[in-house]
This record gives structure tokens, sequence and C-alpha cells, in this order.
């Protein structure tokens, strides 16, 4: 089911291409929300805690997976706009190479050195033995997340957004039927939602990579036929690098500010935790819309179609800012209801943290919408490094602020909320100026 995105109706098009992308995140979220609820509600508030910390490092882990099956779509999506099968075919085959290569050893990496992680994630001594026996089942999924991305990004690289969806979809649902299975009725504490976890990513993966196989034979690649010279190695090695060191800077910096959230103690843990999840969930769509535009760039620039480039990126901005503003403005007026699905009522310190963070964050999502939008027309360009920039300047001011304004008395934890969205509006003014000096010089 593969879709030429260079033709018909632009907005039209990317928002049906965007809207199976989209949903499928949403219900990728609601996992991870019934997941934080679940563990919240029935292991209490050091099990969130602990949940919390470790959702942040795996979410690091996996986005170097992420960013490199994200960034080998662009090649794909490329050849396909530019309708030379061939080389796609031999991109497929490299790409799937390399990335079941990386897989192998950080799978191998993390368990040996999971000790380290821990302690560099500054994680409190009460919570120690949870997160340890968390995050030992959870990184077995790692080969998984692999499998499921690559062959979703393949497939979405071609214009089937809808296949990836029923996947993810069918996953979800399984991983919270286990949640409850494992969790509530067999009281295996947090190591049965770690288990539910890893045994959802093995249908989604799995079943998503032999899907592909069998349904879409036009995409299998040849060994006989195959190039692995250093042109077609390198443009593959060059755009998953480049996309997989963008996202894996974006959530090192994510996680270096859990290490600092961790240092506030037990209640702004959780507090973060919960809000997050909110927090993931009200952006998610803008990043989706971000991802399925970076396709439709990629698509029309193998074509060779500069007005569609500029046609759709005038439209994706106006989306992305109408749907941010109405975000912000249900987050700001419903977060503390919102934060009381994760934390009893009773809790009021966590539940003030909570709000706190979600308004500051809130209020400034039309900054994150356009910052994906930036990544996503850089990658679609083929200028991933970019991409890569622009998350250097948005981490890098947030961290450090971050570091600089919490020692402070006065300040304390809002020196970490306010450093984010000053970081997003830094990249955004960067990735803005960039995007004009280009369209000046080459039409883009």
């Amino acid at each position: 089911m593969q879709k030429d995105l260079t033709q018909g109706s632009v907005t039209k098009t990317m928002l049906l291409f965007a809207g199976p992308m989209i949903l499928g995140n949403l219900l990728q979220q609601c996992y991870n929300i019934a997941d934080t609820l679940i563990v919240g509600r029935f292991l209490g508030v050091d099990a969130l805690a602990a949940v919390g910390s470790a959702y942040t490092l795996m979410t690091f882990l996996t986005s170097v997976l992420i960013g490199l099956c994200m960034g080998s779509a662009s090649v794909f999506s490329f050849y396909y706009g530019k309708k030379e099968d061939g080389r796609m075919k031999n991109s497929i085959l490299l790409s799937f190479l390399f990335i079941g290569a990386v897989t192998f050893l950080m799978t191998a990496a993390v368990f040996a050195g999971i000790d380290g992680i821990l302690h560099l994630l500054q994680t409190p001594d009460n919570l120690y033995r949870m997160m340890r026996e968390y995050v030992f089942v959870i990184f077995i999924g790692i080969p998984f997340v692999f499998l499921y991305n690559y062959f979703a990004f393949l497939l979405r690289a071609l214009g089937n957004s809808v296949t990836p969806l029923w996947f993810l979809g069918g996953a979800a649902a399984l991983n919270i039927a286990l949640d409850l299975l494992f969790v509530v009725r067999f009281g295996w504490g947090i190591a049965g939602a770690a288990a539910a976890t890893v045994l959802a990513q093995g249908v989604s993966g799995l079943g998503i990579g032999c899907y592909t196989w069998l349904r879409e034979p036009s995409l299998r690649p040849s060994l006989a036929q195959a190039d692995f010279g250093r042109e077609p190695l390198g443009e593959v090695i060059r755009f998953s690098f480049a996309a997989s060191i963008q996202q894996s800077v974006m959530n090192f910096g994510i996680l270096m500010i859990q290490g600092l959230v961790n240092s506030f103690g037990a209640a702004v843990m959780a507090a973060f935790a919960a809000a997050v999840k909110i927090d993931s969930f009200a952006y998610m769509p803008a990043q989706e819309f971000g991802n399925a535009f970076s396709i439709f760039i990629s698509q029309n620039h193998g074509a060779s179609r500069p007005d569609r480039i500029r046609r759709g990126t005038r439209q994706a901005a106006l989306v992305s800012v109408t749907f941010c503003l109405a975000v912000s403005a249900l987050i700001f007026a419903l977060s503390p209801y919102l934060m009381q699905i994760f934390i009893d009522a009773s809790e009021t310190e966590i539940l003030g943290i909570g709000v706190t963070y979600l308004r500051i964050e809130g209020t400034f999502y039309c900054g994150i919408g356009l910052l994906f939008l930036l990544y996503g027309y850089y990658r679609g360009i083929g200028r991933p490094e970019m991409s890569l920039v622009l998350t250097v300047i948005s981490l890098g001011t947030r961290v450090l602020l971050a570091y600089l304004l919490s020692p402070i008395p006065a300040i304390g934890v809002l020196g970490i909320w306010s450093a984010i969205p000053i970081g997003w509006g830094l990249a955004d003014l960067a990735g803005i100026w960039y995007m004009l000096h280009l369209r000046r010089r080459s039409g883009l």
C-alpha cells in the first residue's frame, strides 16, 4: 500500500499521510500513560519514580535506534520519489545490516554496564534495587525496538503509514492487558510491568517484519546484486548517524535533566515522571506531523519538486502552530486534573510541582512544534547535519541553563522547567534563519 506524496493537494496529502502516524503515537502514549497509571496506583510512589526515571533512560537508548531508522528512511523516500528502485533496495539491505549490528553491540553494552548507568543517573539508594530490576528486564526488548522501528520507517518512507499503525495499536493493547495481568493479577511487581512491555515489543517487531517480507516482495533486496561500495554505504551511514546522533543528543540532554531532577528527591522525581507523560502526549502529534513532513519533503526532493516543498512548508507551519496553540490552552487549564490521573489528590506537594512544570512547558508548545518541522525539513532536503545543529542548540541551552539556575535557592526546580522553552526558541530562530538563507541561494 505505497503512496506517492509528490502528487495531489499538498495539505490534504500531508494530513492523510500524517494521520495514522499521529494516531499510532497517541496509542503509544496511551500505553505509556496506562503503564504509569497501573504502576503508580498499584505499586506506589517509589515504583512510579523508579519507572519514570527508567523510562527516560530507555527513551535515550532506543532513540539511538529510532534515529538510525529515521535517517535511513530519508534515503529510502528520496530514491522512491526519484523512481530509482534498485538504489532504494540496496539502501534497504545496507541499512538493515548496519543498524542490526549497532543493535547487537548496544544490547551487549547496556547489560555489561547496567550498574554504572544507574549510578550515573544519581539513582537514590531507596530506588536503586527497584530500578535495576526493571531495566534488566526492559533491556531484553531492545532488538524488538529495532525491528519494529526499522520496518515501520521503511513502510512510511514509501507512503504507507497505515500498516505500522495496526501493529503499534495491537502491541499497545496487548501491553496494557499484560500489565494488568502481571502487575495486578499475578503481583509480579515492577518486573511484571517490564515483562509486559518486552512481550508486546516482540509481537510488534516480529509481526511487522514478517508482514513486510511476505506482503511487500518488491522491497526484498538481493544479496547477489548488493553494492557494498563506499558511496552507497557512506550515504546510509551519513543519514543514519546524523539522525541518530540528533535523537541521542536530544535524549541525552533529557537524561542529564533526569539526573538533575533525581537530585531533588522522590517528590520531584514522581511529579516529573507523571508530568512528562502528559507533556509527551500533548506534543506528540506535532512531533509525528514533523516526521510525516520529513517524508513528504524527501519524496518531493527526490522528484525535484521545489514548488511542493515551499508550499508544503508554509502549510505545515500553519497546521502545526494552530494545533499547538489549542493544546497549550488545554494543558494550561486542565493540568491540575491531568496530574490527578497519576497522583492521588492527597499528594499536594507532588501535584503542585507537576502542575507548575506543565504550565511552563505548555505555554510554549508552538516552539517545539516549529522545531519538529525544522528537523523534518532538513532531513528531507538532504541536510541532516543541520537537524543535529538545531538539537545541540536546543538541548545545550536547556542543560546549561538548568544546571546554572537550579542550584540557586530562590529558583530551584523552576530553573529546570524554564530552561526548556528557552532552548526551543533559540533553535527555532537559528533554523528559520538558515532556511531563508538556503532559499535565497538554492530555491529550496
